[in-house]
């Protein structure tokens, strides 16, 4: 019979006289690990009227021309008119995540009380986890199209804008702030939309660039604001107001910035006009499932919805910044 033994010298970190030392841990575990984008906490939620959820966009409204509408008052022909709507749709996706508790591991845990609250924390994070991953395909999600699926992550917003052609490029030599400025005006003087942009995202490197110009070319320190509790952001004074400029870290972008050949996308974006179509709830669902024969809990977190940009070609620009 061959017996192992493990000598308490494997365990303990000090043994001498009257002294046994044995590793301890705070109870806490230090956490920054980043969760969720201001992106997806700021755009409506809305429930979806199905799958595909359906709704209808005005083009146009039902106007005679300056030829027909203007007619001799003695002699009144009316001109027929119509409004142009247009039927929009968009896909409903699935995000899910599982968690399973081992009964064993459980049991140890809470006979040696030592992290009591693990168990509800690594529920808590799995919920953030779906989020996070959510919040990183508001943007970047990799379908293609509204019409017809090609993925099971949602059709970015930062795709949809650019699908939308609303696009400006920001060339090495040129001002970042003068551009936005100009592209946020041009959107303002718009004839066939009321547009009036909300806020502009960018990662915050770029803005970080805004910021230093502002203050190298015109010797300005931008205001700030509060957008949420607890988050402050900077300003840019525009035709549309005092624009918030929004840190957004899930907008990459390519290059090494002050290389000449780095690219860093800026979003102004109508907020009221993106939209998530969430399906039983906006928030992520819990479902804890049947014990298993391996006595398991386990726990599966889904999300049902899908993300609209309304108005891409119009109502949001897209700039792309060379630096």
């Amino acid at each position: 019979m061959n017996a192992k033994f493990t000598e308490i010298h494997a365990a303990a970190d000090f043994m001498g006289p009257g002294a046994i030392e044995v590793p301890a841990y705070q109870s806490e575990i230090t956490d920054l690990v980043r969760r969720r984008g201001i992106f997806g906490q700021r755009i409506k939620q809305v429930p979806a009227t199905g799958h595909p959820s359906r709704f209808f966009e005005e083009t146009a409204i039902p106007a005679p021309s300056a030829t027909s509408g203007f007619v001799d008052p003695r002699n009144i022909v009316a001109p027929l008119v119509t409004p142009t709507r247009v039927e929009r749709s968009v896909p409903l996706k699935a995000l899910v995540a599982q968690i399973n508790y081992n009964l064993f591991d459980l049991e140890l845990g809470q006979q040696q009380s030592q992290f009591a609250y693990l168990q509800a924390k690594d529920l808590a994070d799995t919920v953030d986890g779906v989020l996070r991953t959510h919040d990183v395909a508001l943007w970047n999600g990799n379908d293609t199209s509204l019409a017809t699926s090609t993925t099971a992550q949602y059709f970015g917003a930062a795709s949809q804008i650019a699908a939308g052609g609303n696009s400006v490029t920001v060339a090495t030599t040129d001002s970042i702030v003068d551009n936005l400025k100009s592209q946020v005006a041009k959107m303002l003087a718009n004839t066939s939309y009321g547009v009036r942009p909300t806020a502009i995202y960018a990662n915050p490197v770029l803005l970080d660039l805004i910021d230093r110009e502002m203050k190298q070319e015109f010797n300005v320190v931008l205001s700030t604001r509060e957008i949420a509790a607890g988050v402050s952001v900077k300003t840019l004074s525009t035709q549309a107001g005092d624009l918030p400029l929004i840190p957004e870290w899930t907008l990459s972008y390519t290059g090494t910035p002050g290389s000449g050949t780095a690219v860093l996308p800026a979003y102004i974006v109508t907020e009221d006009l993106i939209e998530y179509h969430w399906l039983g709830d906006p928030n992520p669902r819990v479902f804890q499932l049947g014990v298993p024969g391996s006595l398991a809990s386990q726990y599966v977190v889904v999300k049902f919805g899908g993300l609209v940009v309304k108005g891409a070609g119009y109502a949001h620009s897209q700039v792309l910044v060379d630096r």
